[in-house]
């Protein structure tokens, strides 16, 4: 028996597959300690001795750092650079904006301390390290009660040594766990000094809260049995998730990528745009064949040098708040509901209009038929506070509702043409694969407005990240900065990377047979200041070309090209659960009822074959899908619904 969790901010999902038998269960999370809805949910399926894998994706990390929850950290760096968090890139968030606001740093001024050290720009020791300097830093630490620390010091990723003198130094002391001490030599072994700083204090800053949730989970179920969620669509042990913190931070999107690619690789499918629509959020990613992975990002405001999925996300879910601004203009999120109170319809408080009420005055969910009629909407309360709202736009009930709608479709509609169209992608080219609690009551119209031609969703669309964990590989991330290096130079870094690998494979319980290793290298035009990703073969810089000209429009083809960075990724292939089929038959599908102009019809009995036409309702336990008029429906043999449009 192996089970996926997947904890988002309004529900928590759970997938059980046992041989051919799969089983799905959703509770409302419980965001003051995610690990009680986690292990009330897998009691739900029986003994945990019983487990053998339980994989999970968790927002423990990033929800401390959004909530400003994590550890009391300090920064130690190299004398000069104190306010290196502080001063950051100088980007502006918003050009125009001539009173911008960015997040503060994690860690505050005053306990960012510098020790005299230096390192040459080859790795060379120019100045040793200061004990005596260091000794007063530690004692200033004690005095503050830091909890944890983060090491950034200039030139490490060539030369550790420094660095790894101060964490002795530390432990020798006894102050802080060697868990709580973060290296960014270990953390990001990369140039550029504020990304590795800031990704070094985002992991000693999280590392202590994911570690105390992930022994209190551990604690209730049986050894070795829990992997972990990260960024870049992989899993890891928890033993591994525990030094490796920040890599979970945007774990819970990422394992629906992995989901989707997998189910619509089945299908036929292998051009998809995924889009993962919940409670609070919709998440977005394009797969052109296999799913794309970068080398950055952020999590509010704060640079985050990790490998992650190439993933849009925007405030538009089904409890985003609707809301009048001052000149009476409607607004659609960021802001949500969540799962407490949540939106007005479930009857806990909630009084803000969300886009779930919007849908329930609309017709589209059913009062007496959500998570299939365990939870019963309040269809009174939603449509008076529709009403309320509509009165002050001084429109009719239906016409508030709608305009909701399709204010948060637009929304969604920017999100995937920014990683479609503009990255050089045709969305006409691709196909929707549409998953989350509210993604089928959004997905044709959303399909409409960029001329994709299909919709598909999979047969448990509300739980589907819970089921890409489940068919998710064992990755781990290597990189080292090379700047310029030769080819020489870069198969014998290589060779260290694999070695270094293979090795934490086998401690991931991954055998030989089962093990991939992927080289990549960071290239750029020399001069530029940004880097291009692509695999380590034989014309590589050729590919480079090609992956510019796609990303940007043109490519210097005669212009010297410059290795910046070598990546290595291991992959450990895990035994994928098997799915069973369907043989395709005519039967007649029947409707279960009709609510005005639309037809009702029951996921569970619609098998390979089953065809219809919009606009109808198709209910399940995790989730609707409302297909407009002018869609056709086909059932697939893995029972995907399969939505185009008729020509």
């Amino acid at each position: 028996m192996i089970i996926g969790v997947d904890i988002g901010g309004t529900f928590t999902d759970l997938v059980m597959i046992d041989g051919l038998r799969l089983k799905i269960h959703k509770l409302p999370s419980t965001p003051d300690n995610p690990a009680r809805a986690l292990l009330e949910g897998l009691r739900f399926f029986g003994d945990p001795t019983a487990m053998t894998r339980i994989a999970h994706s968790s927002t423990v990390a990033t929800n401390a750092i959004l909530e400003r929850k994590g550890a009391r950290c300090a920064l130690i760096t190299t004398a000069g650079f104190r306010d290196l968090l502080l001063i950051g890139r100088q980007n502006r968030p918003a050009l125009y904006d001539l009173r911008p606001t960015v997040p503060p740093p994690l860690i505050p001024r005053e306990r960012c301390f510098e020790v005299p050290e230096r390192l040459d720009h080859r790795g060379v020791v120019l100045q040793p390290l200061d004990l005596a300097a260091l000794d007063g830093v530690l004692d200033e630490l004690e005095r503050q009660q830091i909890d944890a620390v983060a090491v950034s010091l200039l030139y490490s990723y060539l030369n550790p040594q420094h660095e790894h003198l101060i964490r002795e130094r530390i432990l020798a002391r006894g102050m802080i766990r060697a868990n709580a001490i973060a290296l960014s030599s270990e953390v990001l072994p990369e140039f550029r000094e504020y990304e590795r700083a800031s990704t070094a204090a985002l992991e000693a800053y999280v590392r202590p809260v994911m570690s105390r949730y992930l022994n209190q989970v551990e604690a209730a179920l049986p050894p070795n049995r829990l992997s972990v969620m990260k960024s870049d669509g992989g899993v890891i042990s928890a033993r591994t998730a525990n030094t490796q913190a920040v890599l979970t931070a945007l774990s819970g999107p990422a394992a629906g990528v992995i989901g989707a690619h997998y189910l619509a690789s089945l299908a036929g499918f292998d051009q998809i745009i995924t889009l993962d629509m919940g409670g609070t959020s919709t998440d977005v990613a394009l797969v052109p064949g296999t799913p794309v992975r970068r080398a950055d990002s952020e999590i509010d405001g704060l640079p985050l040098r990790t490998r992650v999925l190439d993933i849009e996300t925007v405030g538009a879910g089904g409890g985003s708040i609707a809301r009048l601004d001052d000149g009476g203009v409607l607004h659609v999120g960021p802001a949500s509901a969540g799962a407490d109170p949540g939106p007005v319809a479930y009857g806990r408080g909630g009084t803000e209009v969300t886009v779930t009420d919007a849908n329930l005055v609309l017709g589209r969910l059913l009062a007496n038929y959500f998570l299939g009629g365990k939870m019963k909407l309040n269809s009174r309360a939603a449509h008076e506070a529709v009403a309320a709202l509509a009165e002050k736009m001084n429109i009719g009930v239906t016409d508030a509702a709608q305009g909701i709608i399709r204010l948060a479709n637009t929304n969604i509609d920017r999100a995937v043409r920014r990683v479609s169209i503009a990255r050089g992608y045709d969305p006409r080219d691709f196909s929707l694969f549409v998953f989350g609690g509210a993604g089928g009551l959004h997905a044709c119209r959303i399909a409409e407005g960029l001329a994709i031609p299909r919709v598909i969703i999979p047969r448990f669309p509300g739980v589907l990240c819970a089921f890409g964990l489940l068919v998710a590989d064992v990755t781990l991330e290597y990189s080292r900065s090379v700047l310029g290096a030769s080819d020489y130079k870069l198969v014998t870094i290589f060779d260290k990377l694999v070695t270094q690998g293979y090795a934490d494979l086998m401690r991931e319980g991954i055998e030989e047979a089962n093990m991939v290793f992927t080289p990549q290298v960071d290239l750029r035009y020399a001069g530029q200041a940004y880097e291009l990703t692509v695999p380590y073969t034989s014309g590589f810089t050729d590919r480079f070309h090609d992956a510019h000209e796609a990303r940007y429009g043109y490519a210097l083809r005669d212009r010297p090209v410059e290795v910046v960075t070598a990546r290595l990724q291991a992959l450990g292939l895990t035994n994928k659960p098997q799915l069973p089929t369907e043989t395709y038959t005519d039967a007649t599908v029947q409707p279960v009822g009709g609510v005005d102009d639309l037809t009702i019809y029951e996921r569970e009995m619609l098998h390979a074959g089953a065809r219809f036409v919009g606009s109808a309702l198709v209910l399940q336990v995790d989730s609707t899908t409302f297909v407009p008029r002018g869609w056709s429906a086909y059932v697939d043999q893995y029972r995907n619904l399969v939505l185009e449009k008729i020509r």
